[in-house]
């Protein structure tokens, strides 16, 4: 099984777009920023930044509520492929497919603070 549970942060607002055609879907791309557990470098936690993209009603959550330093849980499956890049390089891709998705923190606390 490819599957997978990640929690963190967007490293910034999703990419999204909409497929041509009769059935437009909507495809949201974005990263997401996962602490590493263990050791830290000089007292900074390190992440992983995870490729991710979500695709009909998983996209348009994404694409209503995903903002910069947003926190989620995402469960997916790993999905990998390849293309070839202008200098005719392939290049090997590896992403997560969102299957679910939840808010990782309340939204008022995602919210930034009012400057009065």
């Amino acid at each position: 099984m490819k599957n997978c549970v990640l929690y963190g942060r967007l490293t910034k607002d999703p990419v999204v777009r909409y497929t041509q055609g009769d059935k437009s879907m909507c495809i949201a791309r974005f990263t997401l920023a996962v602490d590493r557990r263990g050791r830290k470098e000089e007292g900074k936690p390190t992440a992983d930044f995870i490729s991710c993209v979500a695709f009909g009603k998983n996209g348009e959550f994404f694409e209503k509520y995903g903002k910069k330093g947003g926190k989620f849980l995402i469960r997916g499956h790993i999905q990998t492929g390849s293309y070839e890049d202008k200098d005719g390089k392939t290049v090997f891709t590896t992403d997560v497919v969102v299957d679910e998705q939840e808010f990782g923190e309340s939204r008022t606390a995602a919210a930034p603070a009012k400057k009065e």
